[in-house]
Order: C-alpha cells, then structure tokens, then sequence
C-alpha cells in the first residue's frame, strides 16, 4: 500500500465504529491513555492511515500509558519490537506490516507472544487479524486520518514549486496536527464500544 491511496475499507464483521478529533497531540495522547486502560494481555490494535497520519506517534503515546520499557519508534526496517511492562501490566508488541506479506508475518511469530501482549500492527488491516486472532477472534481498527486542512502548505499550492529552505520547526509541527481517529470493534471481546 502506498501512502497516496486510500486504506482498505473496514472490514466485514464491524461491530460498531466510534470516531473522535484529536486536535493535537496532547489529545492523542488522552485518547490513547483511554484506549490502554481498556486494553488486556491478548488484545490486538490494528492501526491504519496514511504515511504520516500519526500511527507510530500514537504508538508512543498507548506504550507510555502502558508503562513499557524503551524508546518506541517505527519498527519499519525491522518490522517487530518488543516494549517490556515495567510493572504489572502487559508487554507492547509493535509491528510494521507495510513491507512484508502473510509469509513475511508469520516469520515473526507473533501468536508465541500475543497472550502476555497487547499487540500493535501498524499497515496489517486485513492481513493480521485471521492470522492472529482467528476468524472468529476479537481486535480493534484505529484508523487515523489526517485533517486535509492541516496538511496543506503554502508550498502545496498550484503552481508553487517553491523550494523549502526553512526546517524549523513550527508551533503546529510541536503540538501536532489535527487528527481524526476512527476505532472499530471485531468480534465476542469487543461487542459493545467502549466509554472512552
């Protein structure tokens, strides 16, 4: 998948879908720190969006109010990381499937630490679930979609082939761009949405 298409639509067996603006990055994180204190050893979260739509940075912040050990960053080049619980709590498990295949999954044998884990698949949707859950297993989509507004810039503008000569940074680019994040349920565990 490139990040100019669109994500696959959601998948068949949806639940129910609740949809939620994150108008910066402090929100991303209270949103995340919801979603963790609802996730158990077991759980599987999907994550879906474009390049640049925040799937790693909300890793980040779900990591963080898991209380895992070590730096989360993209696992794009090595394709798995395991977070270790500082306490009692579940170890995070995050996973790029964005280039890699079923076969190239199943190499990473996932199911040996799903049951201690929560698992994070970022670009899996529609190749992990079955492979991980079972068909008539449980997880949950986050979809995260960039606010179009947000992304465009001066530079984007037609007939504007200016060159960036300034990287620094902006106070938009510290807090974040707006968001929307989009969280569907699958299956028995995930029946009812949760009270985030």
């Amino acid at each position: 998948m490139s990040g100019l298409q669109s994500p696959a639509a959601p998948l068949e067996g949806q639940l129910w879908s609740i949809e939620v603006v994150l108008e910066d990055l402090e929100a991303t994180a209270r949103f995340a720190a919801d979603l963790a204190g609802l996730l158990r050893p077991g759980a599987l979260l999907v994550l879906t969006g474009g390049l640049g739509a925040g799937k790693t940075t909300f890793t980040q912040s779900l990591g963080g109010a898991l209380g895992v050990s070590g730096m989360i960053s993209s696992p794009t080049f090595i394709l798995s990381r395991i977070h270790r619980a500082q306490g009692l709590g579940p170890d995070l498990v995050h996973v790029d499937a964005y280039r890699t295949d079923p076969e190239g999954l199943e190499s990473l044998d996932l199911s040996s630490t799903m049951a201690d884990s929560v698992t994070v698949v970022e670009w899996g949707r529609g190749m992990v679930e079955a492979a991980l859950v079972g068909t008539a297993g449980s997880w949950l989509d986050l979809e995260l979609i960039r606010d179009s507004q947000a992304e465009a810039t001066p530079q984007d503008s037609p007939g504007n082939a200016g060159i960036i000569t300034d990287f620094s940074e902006t106070e938009a680019d510290l807090l974040g761009s707006r968001r929307r994040a989009v969280l569907r349920g699958y299956g028995p565990a995930w029946v009812q949405p949760p009270q985030l």
